[in-house]
């Protein structure tokens, strides 16, 4: 199981992206409707991680024995994106 601090480490990172976006949408007028919807989807990120964990977390009696927890598969190659 991932530790939750690994998992708080990723919801801040998420939402400092998310921040991010939203500050330069706020001095980028023309591109406001894609960078917000880039910050969107950073947010929903984060939500989905802080989901899948504590489901993960909380109900592993009712999860079959063969379904573990993993961050999910978008995680690698978003970084890999977001530091190009």
């Amino acid at each position: 199981m991932i530790n939750g601090e690994a998992v708080l480490e990723n919801v801040r990172r998420y939402r400092t992206i998310a921040c991010l976006y939203r500050q330069t949408a706020a001095f980028r007028p023309h591109q406001r409707d894609s960078l917000l919807a880039q910050a969107a989807e950073w947010e929903s990120r984060a939500v989905a991680e802080l989901e899948a964990y504590f489901i993960a977390r909380h109900a592993p009696s009712q999860a079959p024995a063969n379904r573990n927890y993993h961050t999910p598969s978008y995680t690698s190659s978003t970084w890999q994106m977001a530091a190009a």
